[in-house]
């Protein structure tokens, strides 16, 4: 069993590799209005495809324990939609007398005002065996909350406003991850015995579709005409991107591993991948119609088309120590357990 779960692993990472070396090679495959479609594949059949996966493979007592865990979403969303903003905007003062580009800073600040997505941190949850449950409430709570509060945010660190479509994207959201995610608790329900006897394959379902998201976002991302900035302002960036990500997951798990702390391993799991990862899918759309005919839009979005790759491909290569450690703090806890 542990050499079939490690050649997954082995055989994840190769995907990945594959899947980045593909868009460099090739962009043009999976770019928005490609061959592949990714604003239909990814942004509507992929994340359906996720939550219909995680509705028929999560028990209903599971997903209903979730929902009144106050303590772990009210941690998530005030880390992601107020301690991040408030943070990022700390250490941008600092960076201000660098000579970093000043768009490009404030591309940073839009990243931190972002909600989060409504995929990526679910399938890492998945993968990692953390509470899943609690991912999905979040990642889709968040956005929706992310709708209203974003704009808000941008407003008061950047001064923008303007009219957001808040009606066609709770639609997009309630179509692609309400409805999925319900549909699946329904047919679940009729085929509950077969699925517990089969155990069908949900952890490499979750695992090809997020290989298609790295894959496209990466399409994007290469593809993408104002990612051609000069190497030392691009690595910078890269590097700040990656230290803002790190530091933020080891923050979140300093913060939910605490004796007092009320979490379980499976909670902190799923309250690292939430708390700090942002939107692509909604975040793009809101810097374009926050920022509409801004001459700098350009160079405001580099930041967040950096960040959402880079997160994926981070939490995808942290996945086998984070769940190496959720499984040996699992077995303590178990061993420590009075026997009656």
């Amino acid at each position: 069993m542990r050499l079939l779960e490690r050649m997954r692993k082995d055989w994840f990472m190769i995907g990945i590799v594959l899947a980045i070396a593909g868009a460099k090679l090739e962009p043009s495959i999976g770019v928005n209005g490609g061959p592949l479609k990714p604003e239909i594949t990814v942004s509507y059949i992929a994340v359906a495809t996720i939550f219909f996966n995680s509705g028929l493979s999560l028990k209903t007592e599971e997903l209903t324990s979730a929902l009144v865990h106050l303590k772990l979403h009210l941690f998530i969303q005030i880390f992601t939609l107020a301690f991040f903003p408030a943070t990022i905007w700390l250490f941008l003062q600092l960076l201000s007398i660098t000579p970093i580009n000043e768009w490009l800073l404030k591309g940073l600040q839009t990243v931190g005002c972002m909600p989060p997505p409504v995929s990526s941190a679910v399938i890492l949850t998945k993968a990692v065996g953390g509470n899943e449950a609690a991912a999905i409430f979040n990642s889709a709570f968040g956005s929706f909350l992310g709708i209203v509060i974003t704009p808000l945010l941008l407003l008061l660190f950047l001064g923008s406003s303007s009219s957001v479509p808040f009606t066609s994207i709770f639609s997009q959201l309630f179509m692609t991850v309400v409805v999925p995610l319900i549909i699946g608790q329904i047919v679940r329900r009729y085929i509950k015995d077969w699925l517990e006897r089969k155990k069908p394959p949900f952890g490499a379902i979750s695992s090809s579709v997020l290989l298609m998201i790295i894959y496209t976002t990466f399409c994007d991302t290469f593809s993408n005409p104002n990612i051609d900035l000069d190497k030392f302002s691009l690595v910078l960036i890269l590097v700040i991107i990656f230290s803002i990500q790190l530091s933020f997951m080891l923050l979140t798990f300093i913060f939910s591993t605490r004796n007092n702390s009320g979490f379980t391993p499976a909670d902190t799991v799923a309250i690292i991948f939430c708390s700090t990862h942002k939107s692509l899918t909604l975040g793009i759309p809101m810097l374009k119609i926050v920022f509409a005919g801004h001459e700098h839009l350009s160079l405001i979005s580099v930041p967040l088309l950096i960040y959402h790759p880079a997160q994926i491909l981070l939490g995808s290569v942290l996945v086998p120590t984070i769940k190496s450690w959720m499984v040996s703090r699992q077995k303590g806890v178990k061993l420590t357990r009075p026997t009656v």
